[in-house]
């Protein structure tokens, strides 16, 4: 219904008011479904007819009016100020009314109230010779029988009388006022005016008189409120206190549609608040405790009065509003029927698991079996919460000691996908019934990961012994998941694989794979396996169709843990680009899934790729939404993934102050024990070599060497510790000492090669002679081409405009300068910068004699601003917006430079120009 028509309505209604003026009395009757408007069409219409001089008497029913004898009639006596003796004779009459209406219980009409019912009447006609009359009663069928009576006798005499009677009432009346309204039908003065919601179009227009609201929210607001206007005025209130709706605004409006509606509609408005819109309309009717055809009937009426759309509450804010308004034990029965009804016809697991949990129910003997099936639906289509709150439940129940183990073995798994810090409390409860053999093999390995991610090596270890011991004596498929366990010990927490498990007898040795074995195990050690023997490059197909395969849909505990070694197969091979892009895909698949702990992880390995590509700024805001995504406890031994990364990215940034926060982070001392460690002994010794804490940093350096040599994991090419420990003995002038470290380095067979390399050549060149040194950092700067390794193109360009500068070849010094600073640029790189800044005097130092210094001197202010931003790499947009003119007038003042300094472009410019302005730049 448009709002135009509520407009019409008024009109109508203003018209029989004027009839009223000249004697006429007039009847209406507003009626439509419940909460459709009719109230505030009564309302805003007595508003009005108010300003006019009439005199308004009203009452609005409710459901307790009906036990009381002419409570309506005494609501409208009291509704206004009266004349004193009018009110007096009023009172009079209703007070013997309800004595007699007490007193004669036992007959359906006294005859003496007849008499009251005339005396009031004739009181009213009175009040209407004196003013004009409007008699408001809201909600017809929750007026008392006496009441009604009266009403109806004073109806049949308003023929001529200044008395408008606006009366409101549901679409479909209840039983006992159909003689009512049969009767007012009879009337010839009598007018029916239907009402109905709001169309969408009538909820903009109202939406539109209302500034404090944004524009466009009318498709939003009539979903849902179905046009009903007591909701519509509810939430445009919470939309402007709070930007969306709330339970003390619109649910109490939902709520207030409901109490003011028939009992049986309110039964049936919890029971669909209970079902949520799950179940048949049988299924709802015996929720109710109603008959089927009056449960359709009251889902009828709660539609058309925009509660409910196909069967289910519209909003989920008026859904939870008619749940809390439940007594806790109704609420509670209410599920527990509801979850065996569900169960009787045949609903999924997971819809009778929620009733089950909603009621703390296990008493039914297939309660348990439901609750683990949800569990295992629940994980698989992400939703963690439930899988978590279904096996709890079930816990509860009286099993034996191995299901319930079994069960919180499944309920860690469920908690750690969402927060591994909350699955921790469960972790010593397992590993007493690891140790009682109560635990399956799976489990038992699932244990040990999660003990050692939490830095618990101690107990880790004991278990691991015990499941070395047992396995000597099983059959081989035992004997693989113990083999597959073994190789990630090897590349993850090298100090567990150091002490192997006894020697198996003599036979044939157990098969690295088995058909019943988990895919995301062996995944994961085939890949760990991989990386411990520094073959990365020849894995790289086999890394991308596990990334490919991934299980996003959780059915391994070992997913995660095989695409973070697949990530890290590919980043070790020289493939960061690759990495980058599949760690994108599992980001986006992450985000879609609603998974923080997929999301924090890969995060993380996507810092990790920004840094080796030399993206610092990304590189910081992955590692931030990592940190942020999973809180530094659940993190346990793994924060050095996220905080290597942040530090690194930091301290090549220049933001040292925040990298020095990030050092003084407590970690777990279990952490170096495991290769989380080292990212993070890497990153704390650039940002120590960084801020000239050179034995500190050469402390870190080696420490990284110690742990990597110790665990046999040198060929892995996890961190390149040789090359940063013989940069930190160059700082500190142990040239010989760098020296060995960089030869030794371009001896190993590392699979990093591109990146290793390079940097090897980059600090050969810097202890090599000045002959040497050209060539090298050529080289050195293809491999970094090829590894994509923006910063560290960056830093070599840097060394090798140095060279031609001291090779007098200041046109080539100058070209490879602009190179750099727009790579340090790009990076986000400001130490660099400020390095290049620094070196580009010594650079333009005796260009004098092949550069025109009296044509910059005749260069105006204005063009010496631009030509010492374009001389060091910004563009002409990019100058435009730091001196705040337009690209065309930078364009204008470089055509003017070029002509006064006789060059044909900028690469030509001298790099004397940026001398003076250079102070007034703001780095990008």
């Amino acid at each position: 219904m448009e709002l135009v028509e509520r407009e019409e309505q008024l009109r109508v209604l203003g018209l029989l008011l004027n009839e009223t003026l000249v004697r006429k009395g007039q009847v209406a009757l507003l009626d439509g479904p419940a909460a459709s408007g009719k109230t505030e069409l009564l309302r805003v219409f007595a508003e009005r007819a108010q300003k006019s001089g009439v005199l308004f008497l009203s009452a609005l029913c409710s459901r307790s009016e009906r036990a009381l004898p002419f409570g309506v009639i005494s609501q409208l006596v009291h509704s206004a100020v009266l004349p004193a003796e009018l009110h007096g004779r009023l009172v009079r009459l209703l007070d013997e009314g309800v004595a007699e209406a007490l007193a004669a219980r036992s007959r359906p009409e006294p005859p003496e109230l007849g008499q009251v019912f005339h005396g009031i009447s004739l009181a009213l006609l009175e009040l209407a010779a004196l003013d004009p009359l409007l008699i408001g009663v809201d909600d017809l069928r929750h007026v008392d029988t006496l009441s009604l009576q009266c009403l109806l006798y004073l109806i049949r005499r308003l023929r001529s009388a200044r008395v408008l009677a606006v009366l409101t009432d549901d679409t479909d009346p209840v039983p006992s006022q159909r003689p009512f309204g049969a009767e007012l039908l009879r009337q010839p003065h009598f007018q029916r005016i239907r009402v109905g919601p709001l169309s969408e179009a009538g909820v903009a227009r109202l939406l539109a008189r209302r500034a404090d609201l944004p524009a466009g929210l009318a498709p939003e607001f009539h979903a849902a409120t179905g046009g009903n206007p007591l909701l519509l005025a509810s939430l445009a209130e919470d939309h402007r206190e709070l930007g969306t709706a709330r339970p003390e605004g619109y649910g109490l409006a939902v709520l207030s549609c409901l109490h003011r509606g028939d009992p049986v509609r309110t039964r049936v408005a919890r029971a669909v608040a209970v079902l949520g819109g799950d179940g048949s309309p049988e299924t709802l009717a015996a929720l109710a405790g109603a008959e089927p055809d009056v449960v359709r009937q009251s889902c009828a009426a709660l539609t058309a009065a925009g509660l409910l759309d196909t069967g289910a509450f519209r909003h989920p804010v008026g859904r939870q509003a008619v749940l809390d308004d439940l007594a806790p034990d109704d609420r509670i029965e209410l599920h527990r029927r509801a979850a065996r009804l569900l169960q009787e016809v045949g609903a999924s697991a997971m819809t009778v698991a929620g009733h089950l949990i909603e009621a703390g129910d296990v008493q039914p003997p297939w309660a348990v079996t439901v609750l683990l099936e949800a569990a295992e639906q629940a994980l698989l289509s992400d939703r963690m919460e439930l899988a978590a709150d279904s096996l709890r439940l079930a816990h509860r129940a009286s099993l034996g000691e191995e299901d319930r183990a079994a069960i919180r073995a499944r309920l860690a798994y469920a908690e750690w996908q969402v927060n591994p810090a909350a699955a921790a409390e469960h972790l010593a409860p397992l590993a007493a019934a690891m140790r009682a053999d109560q635990l399956n093999r799976r489990d038992c390995i699932v244990l040990i990961r999660q003990l050692l991610w939490h830095g618990r090596a101690d107990e880790a270890m004991d278990l691991l012994d015990r499941l070395r011991s047992s396995v000597r004596e099983q059959h081989t498929e035992a004997a693989a998941e113990l083999r597959h366990t073994e190789l990630w010990l090897t590349s993850v927490h090298p100090p567990l694989a150091s002490r192997r498990p006894p020697a198996h007898p003599a036979g044939p040795q157990p098969a690295l794979v088995t058909p019943k074995a988990d895919p995301g195990l062996q995944s994961t050690a085939m890949l760990a396996d991989v990386l411990a023997r520094g073959r990365s490059h020849e894995a790289v197909d086999r890394a991308e169709a596990v990334l490919r395969d991934i299980d996003l849909n959780r059915s391994t505990s070992w997913a995660e843990e095989s695409a973070m070694l697949a990530l890290l197969v590919l980043i070790t091979a020289g493939r960061a680009k690759n990495a980058a892009d599949w760690c994108d895909r599992l980001l986006s698949a992450a985000e879609q899934r609603r998974a923080p702990v997929w999301r924090a992880m890969f995060a993380s390995a996507r810092a990790t790729i920004a840094v080796r590509q030399g993206e610092l700024a990304a590189a910081a805001e992955h590692a931030e939404l990592a940190l942020t995504q999973m809180a530094r406890k659940s993190w346990g031994v793994a924060i050095g993934l996220p905080l290597g990364s942040l530090i690194l990215a930091k301290t090549r940034m220049g933001r040292f102050e925040e990298a020095a926060q990030l050092v003084t982070y407590t970690v777990p001392d279990a952490m170096f024990q495991s290769r989380y460690g080292l990212p993070y002994l890497y990153a704390r010794g650039n940002y120590y070599l960084a801020t000239n804490h050179h034995h500190a940093a050469l402390a870190d350096f080696l420490s990284c060497g110690e742990l990597m040599q110790g665990w046999r994991l040198e060929v892995a090419g996890l961190v390149p510790w040789r090359t940063s420990a013989a940069e930190a003995w160059l700082r500190l002038g142990n040239l010989e000492q760098a020296r060995l470290l960089v030869h030794d380095q371009l001896a190993q067979p590392g699979t990093d090669g591109f990146r290793t390399r390079g940097a090897s050549l980059r600090l050969l060149a810097a202890l090599s002679p000045s002959p040497r040194r050209l060539p090298l950092l050529t080289e050195a700067l293809e491999l970094f081409e090829s590894a994509g390794d923006c910063y560290e193109q960056a830093r070599v360009l840097v060394d090798l405009s140095r060279v031609h500068y001291e090779a007098d070849d200041k046109r080539r010094a100058r070209k490879v300068f602009r190179r750099a600073w727009h790579l340090a640029k790009v990076c986000d790189a400001q130490p660099l910068c400020a390095e290049l800044l620094s070196s580009s005097s010594d650079l333009s130092t005796g260009a004098g004699a092949g550069e025109d210094t009296a044509g910059i001197t005749s260069l105006t202010s204005s063009e010496r601003r631009v030509a010492a931003l374009a001389v060091i790499g910004y563009t002409n947009r990019e100058i435009a917006g730091k001196l705040h003119i337009t690209a065309s007038t930078v364009e204008q003042h470089l055509t003017r430079v070029y002509r006064k300094l006789n060059v044909k472009r900028r690469n030509d410019l001298p790099l004397d120009l940026r001398a003076e302005p250079a102070p007034r730049i703001r780095l990008a």
